[in-house]
């Protein structure tokens, strides 16, 4: 081992997080400029597989190593989840043991390193992104293709059995008190780092919208459900518009909103397009299916729009504090619509998203202890 210095440090990821544009690389993301913005000099290494290299990731990092994801048809045949050995690399090993910097391993897909008897001893942690075997689960149960859905249920029984592996990690990072509570029963050295999402300030503009949004990744069947839900059961026939944005729709929803008249859809939004919308809503609405602790467009939408409806699930065990009005049916959601589509969102609401906000969320001090931790 050679090169050691306090202030370097491995970033393993699954995927090229730029652009920054769904859940999981939002937080990788803007975790890495937050430790760089921290004076850590950070050695970044991610798996490619459709996205393009990086010319802003690169600026930010000491180095940048990108690394083929291999996706062979019969690594699916694996007692390792597939994507956790899709994501295993020789050249990603020996990149590590060039030096014995700590090492953040972004999800458990990430975690074939662990595997590596090579690896035993070095400080590692793991930023968990969900409770994988649950999501997936969820996923299986959702999924209207029968082939993927067969996928998705062997997936998630192999993850199970997987997560074992966090007890070889230095610590696991949790991204929500949910999944905190889940992790502290089965492994030691279990800490809360609440999900990066770029904001820090509260940005809202005062006055009022004339159209509702939601946006999700939209080929992730939790999004593409819940925007079925909402064109069929609380949109359809309104006189008010609603815009859905998000990635890769699926076909069966592009043919669905083109018969909707007051149903727009904006497909692969760029970040800037994406945030105009958000800040310019009247009412940013978010419903999931699945409680996954908090969920970045969440904080998007409370940092940067107007009215937030919610239903519970979105916001299960978070303080939520009046920042979101809840509702769940499709006549709650129905009347809680009609009635703020009417009321401009004024200074002193903005004043009290500002103060609440800061309570509520402050990623200040989550770097705070992960600087702690790495040290």
């Amino acid at each position: 081992m050679k090169n050691t210095s306090d202030n370097h440090i491995h970033i393993v990821s699954f995927d090229i997080p730029c652009p920054v544009n769904y859940g999981g690389v939002i937080d990788v993301f803007f975790k890495l400029k937050a430790l760089v913005e921290r004076g850590f000099k950070v050695h970044f290494h991610c798996f490619e597989y459709g996205r393009e290299h990086s010319k802003r990731l690169e600026a930010l990092c000491e180095t940048t190593q990108y690394y083929k994801r291999d996706m062979s048809f019969w690594k699916a045949f694996s007692k390792i989840p597939y994507i956790v050995t899709s994501r295993i690399s020789e050249d990603l090993i020996q990149d590590l043991l060039k030096d014995d910097y700590p090492i953040i391993l972004e999800g458990l897909h990430s975690c074939g390193v662990l595997l590596d008897p090579r690896m035993k001893g070095r400080k590692i942690f793991v930023r968990s992104h969900n409770v994988e075997h649950d999501y997936y689960q969820y996923l299986a149960e959702t999924e209207k293709n029968l082939r993927k859905k067969h996928f998705l249920k062997m997936e998630s029984r192999k993850l199970r059995k997987f997560e074992s592996i966090l007890a070889k990690a230095t610590g696991v990072l949790a991204i929500s008190n949910k999944d905190y509570e889940y992790f502290k029963q089965k492994f030691d050295n279990v800490y809360l780092i609440p999900a990066y999402a770029g904001f820090d300030k509260v940005d809202v503009l005062e006055g009022q919208g004339d159209f509702v949004l939601y946006h999700g990744k939209l080929d992730v069947s939790e999004n593409y459900n819940a925007a079925e839900f909402l064109i069929k059961e609380v949109f359809r026939g309104s006189d008010i518009k609603l815009k859905i944005a998000g990635m890769n729709p699926p076909r069966y929803l592009v043919k669905l909103i083109e018969n909707e008249r007051n149903i727009e859809l904006i497909e692969n939004p760029e970040d800037d397009v994406l945030q105009e919308l958000i800040r310019n809503a009247q009412i940013n609405i978010l419903v999931t299916a699945q409680s996954t602790g908090l969920k970045l467009k969440l904080l998007n939408a409370l940092f940067n729009g107007r009215y937030c409806v919610v239903n519970d699930k979105m916001v299960e065990g978070l303080d939520i504090n009046d920042l979101c009005i809840v509702a769940n049916t499709a006549d709650e959601m129905k009347t809680v619509v009609s009635d703020l589509m009417t009321k401009p969102f004024v200074e002193e609401q903005v004043e009290i998203r500002k103060s609440r906000m800061d309570a509520f969320y402050n990623p200040s001090r989550a770097t705070d202890k992960l600087v702690e931790l790495l040290g």
